[in-house]
């Protein structure tokens, strides 16, 4: 029988998730990081240049101008609960 690659990985201890994610930014990092694991991408035009912007954390594409969010389109697209909530 095939052997589940998530019951087998690799664990880290509880400080060690807390100093790689216990804050908001460090969440938000994260999560850009395992939507785009090659690098941002419009879903609209698949253009890979973008824009950021600060305040609403938002990825504006150079290309066509739409914006979009790490939590767009995910079950945490929604949420008013902050990423250390979802992740921890």
């Amino acid at each position: 029988m095939a052997q589940n690659k998530v019951q087998f990985q690799k664990s880290i201890s509880f400080s060690q998730f807390l100093k790689d994610y216990g804050t908001e930014e460090q969440c938000f990092n994260a999560l850009a990081e395992w939507r785009w694991p090659d690098g941002f991408h419009c879903p609209l035009c698949n253009h890979d240049k973008y824009g950021q912007l600060t305040i609403r954390k938002l990825y504006p594409c150079n290309a066509c101008h739409h914006q979009t969010s790490v939590t767009a389109g995910t079950i945490l697209q929604s949420t008013k609960l902050p990423l250390t909530f979802w992740i921890h």
